[in-house]
């Protein structure tokens, strides 16, 4: 849904500044409870699974353990939701003051990748890892990801550029530093976990498929 409302804002915007769709202003009001919701869900899983393997006695007393091991473990996905609740959601929605409606939209595209994440945890729970669709599905998952979360920022780069009349290595230089803090701490998960998709990848190009994903 995400990638499919960001295709129709950023092609309808032809001018990549001053264009607006009806949907940028609508979608991020939409997409905040998921990102709450989905904290919560990890959390419930995390937790489950700590009593499956009988690492929590008592419900009570084992909460805070288990919020905590929780944290350790997938804080970066924790941070990254934050992030977009409370800094990227009143960007889209009252800073921008309906500006840049192709940029957002093309940040809604980088979901395409969150499929191909999800089949593959379903095919290694249904321990499918070593078929042939885990191994598409990982391959649709690098190229995805790699276009639309870690090179769709040098794109956007690029599309500013253009409209503005400005080579691309020049665009960093023509923005606020604040612009530019932005997208690097956007980038600098995605880049992260596109090394761990990498390596993923490599192992089991090697025939030696992890039991759990990255």
């Amino acid at each position: 849904m995400a990638s499919t409302a960001g295709y129709i804002i950023s092609s309808s915007c032809h001018h990549v500044i001053d264009d607006q769709h009806w949907l940028a202003g609508v979608y991020p009001e939409f997409a905040v409870p998921y990102f709450i919701y989905d904290v919560y869900a990890m959390f419930l899983c995390h937790r489950h699974r700590g009593r499956l393997k009988g690492h929590e006695a008592a419900p009570a007393p084992a909460l805070a353990a288990s919020a905590g091991a929780f944290l350790r473990r997938d804080l970066l996905m924790v941070l990254h939701h934050a992030a977009m609740v409370l800094v990227c959601f009143p960007v889209a929605t009252l800073w921008r003051q309906g500006k840049g409606d192709f940029f957002l939209g093309c940040l809604l595209m980088a979901e395409l990748s969150t499929p191909f994440v999800c089949l593959g945890k379903v095919l290694i729970l249904l321990q499918l890892q070593h078929t042939a669709l885990h191994k598409l599905n990982g391959a649709a998952l690098l190229v995805t990801f790699l276009l639309c979360r870690v090179l769709l920022f040098p794109y956007l780069y690029w599309a500013y550029g253009r409209a503005r009349g400005l080579p691309l290595l020049r665009v960093p230089w023509a923005l606020p530093p604040s612009y530019n803090a932005a997208a690097a701490a956007l980038l600098a998960p995605q880049l992260y976990w596109f090394l761990l998709i990498c390596r993923g990848a490599w192992r089991l190009c090697r025939g030696r498929p992890r039991d759990h994903p990255p």
